[in-house]
């Protein structure tokens, strides 16, 4: 690849960050607050949520943190298309905070994707229609109250008093906040903080699930055990290119690797420019992001996280999570390591190979919903690194556009998963779900249109978004990857429209679950995700236009 194409793929910041000369007194960091609203405005709202819990009265606060979140999300979202209609995707991006953080067109892309994916997983936390009213009260997928131990006098007590874990609206927005930076860092310490700040909460929501605690609770020590492996290989990564290079900012790192740099930190002049440490401080780093998009051989806690966890919550993380770490996956090839495209060529197309394989073949053997839904986003993270791999302009607008796709259908999925029941809680079963079309034709049928966006059939949504990664891989020399990702496709079909065949074409069980009745809240989730699943499917032009006019780093 040359170097002139590479150098297409970002664009030089207006004004560089200046330091104080030798001597000089010290000068106070500046920080672009209205470049930084969305953030600020969503850990304003987290931090002010946290003060509810200590203040409001109990029977107070669900309505209050809903409010809150859906407020701060809103607001957030639309500090987004602010900062995009003052030229910030295009001609005005630039570092900000010190060289902390970039706002340039894909940060602001996958942010408004984020915000808008986390409003509509919102809806179904805030749920409390599905369950039975437990003494009266109404109650939600948490816990009554999260500190009791599973079974014990402490919980029935807790569910009796109608008490609920309000705490996990404040803990969404903190997510959300890690979520917004992570794919807009621009050094390598504020990405790691950024991870830390949107995995922990997580860590802590895949554990209160109000039925099935024991399982929710071990789901949520395997992804915390898991989770804190990739975080300390990122971090021992970040070392060796701070040894490599002499700096974490993602510029600094460039220039020693494109071989620009002016001086050399004395202190690191034996080790500054050394190939080993870049390389294999590069793959470490790039092990900790494939950890969080779930690429295989780094995908293990994905089926048993996604099972144990709320149903709200695996939708949550199932969704946003892929676009954060897509997004900083993208900013770390495209701006930090462009001059390692060869180098990393071979092990990314290995990856991206068995990730497609490995999820779609290992999908047709599983009997639970909420798993097999696991495996197929194993299966969707290898097709976006398709898109990730093609190394060029049509590359980045295919992958941000499939992010904003799968996103919202997966959300819808897994909203329509927490509707099927049974006396103990969600039925996930695959064999219950045998004849849902007879017994909720309107559940199965919106279920139905989910998967075949999955599976990518034309017209939905799925298809626009595998058409642009495998294009753009296409056009740029990975043509063997667009063959494995159509056979990886055609395996997925099958287990997709088993599923949709097993609702439609199967007799229902005299004893099978009930579709409950969800509130206004999970149906807008529900509607939302199958208006974008057709528009997207059948007019998907503008966006991707919008998905290309956003595929410009700034550095």
């Amino acid at each position: 690849m040359s170097a002139t194409a590479v150098h297409s793929l970002w664009t030089t910041a207006g004004g560089g960050v200046t330091t104080a000369a030798a001597g000089d007194k010290f000068t106070a960091p500046t920080i672009e607050y209205a470049q930084l609203a969305p953030v600020l405005i969503v850990i304003g709202v987290a931090v002010l949520g946290i003060l509810v819990e200590a203040f409001v009265p109990r029977r107070a606060r669900y309505t209050t943190q809903v409010f809150l979140t859906v407020v701060a999300l809103g607001a957030a979202f639309a500090a987004v298309l602010g900062l995009a209609a003052d030229g910030y995707a295009g001609k005005n991006a630039q570092i900000a905070a010190m060289g902390a953080v970039a706002v340039d067109g894909p940060a602001l892309f996958l942010q408004g994707t984020i915000l808008l994916v986390s409003m509509v997983s919102v809806f179904t936390f805030a749920e409390r229609r599905l369950d039975p009213a437990s003494h009266g009260n109404r109650v939600d997928s948490f816990a009554a109250q999260a500190g009791s131990v599973p079974g014990s006098d402490g919980e029935k007590a807790a569910v009796k008093a109608g008490f609920t874990t309000t705490e996990v609206f404040p803990l969404v927005l903190f997510s959300v906040a890690g979520m917004l930076v992570f794919p807009a860092a621009n050094d390598l310490l504020t990405l790691f903080i950024a991870l830390e700040v949107f995995s922990l909460p997580l860590y802590l929501l895949c554990a209160v699930a109000r039925r099935k605690r024991l399982m929710s609770q071990e789901a949520a020590v395997k992804y915390f055990l898991l989770g804190a492996f990739s975080s300390a290989f990122l971090l021992f990564g970040i070392a060796l290119l701070y040894g490599y290079a002499g700096t974490v900012s993602y510029a600094g790192i460039a220039n020693v690797v494109d071989g620009t740099v002016q001086e050399i930190d004395p202190a690191l002049a034996d080790t500054m420019g050394n190939d080993v440490l870049l390389l294999i401080g590069g793959a470490m780093i790039l092990m900790g992001l494939l950890f969080k998009v779930g690429a295989v051989p780094f995908h293990m806690w994905t089926p048993d996280v996604y099972q144990g966890a709320p149903t709200p919550v695996t939708g949550f993380m199932a969704a946003a999570t892929k676009v954060a770490a897509f997004g900083a996956l993208l900013r770390l090839l495209y701006v930090v390591l462009p001059g390692l495209t060869w180098d990393l060529r071979p092990v990314m197309w290995g990856v991206a190979i068995v990730t497609m394989l490995g999820g779609a073949i290992v999908a047709i053997t599983q009997t639970d919903i909420k798993r097999l839904l696991a495996y197929s986003s194993i299966a969707h993270a290898g097709f976006i690194l398709a898109g990730v791999i093609a190394a060029s302009p049509e590359g980045i607008s295919s992958v941000l556009f499939y992010l904003g796709v799968y996103s919202f259908v997966t959300v819808g999925a897994f909203a329509v998963v927490t509707l099927v029941r049974d006396a103990g809680g969600e039925a996930t079963h695959l064999s219950q779900w045998a004849g849902l079309g007879r017994r909720s034709p309107l559940t199965a049928a919106v279920f139905a249109v989910f998967l075949l966006s999955f599976a990518g059939i034309p017209l939905t949504s799925g298809f626009s978004g595998k058409f642009a990664v495998f294009k753009a891989a296409a056009d740029n020399g990975a043509g063997g990857l667009v063959v494995v990702g159509v056979i990886s496709s055609a395996i997925a079909a099958f287990f997709y429209i088993r599923v949709i065949v097993l609702m439609f074409f199967s007799e229902p069980k005299a004893d099978g679950p009930t579709v409950a009745v969800p509130s206004p809240l999970t149906m807008t989730t529900i509607a939302v995700g199958v208006a974008v699943t057709l528009v997207l499917g059948l007019a998907p032009q503008y966006f991707l236009d919008l998905a290309s006019q956003a595929g410009v780093f700034v550095r």
